[in-house]
């Protein structure tokens, strides 16, 4: 492994817009809570923890369970 790397001469990858995409999302603070201790745990950003989560949840055509209960 070199000490020093010229990337004088390096090119942007063309295709890294393609791979994420930035949103803004609101969650709960004990969800991030919950993320980020899973984060200092597993070592791996709170970010990607979410993101992996949600792809699980996306290719397993996971859907919610939502039952409302009617206002007593």
């Amino acid at each position: 492994m070199r000490k020093n790397y010229d990337f004088s001469k390096a090119k942007r990858n063309p295709y890294a817009r393609r791979l994420k995409k930035q949103v803004t999302i609101r969650l709960d603070a004990e969800t991030l809570e919950y993320f980020k201790e899973l984060s200092k745990e597993s070592e791996i950003p709170y970010q990607t923890l979410i993101n992996l989560y949600l792809r699980d949840c996306a290719s397993n055509r996971k859907k919610l369970s939502m039952k409302w209960s009617p206002a007593a």
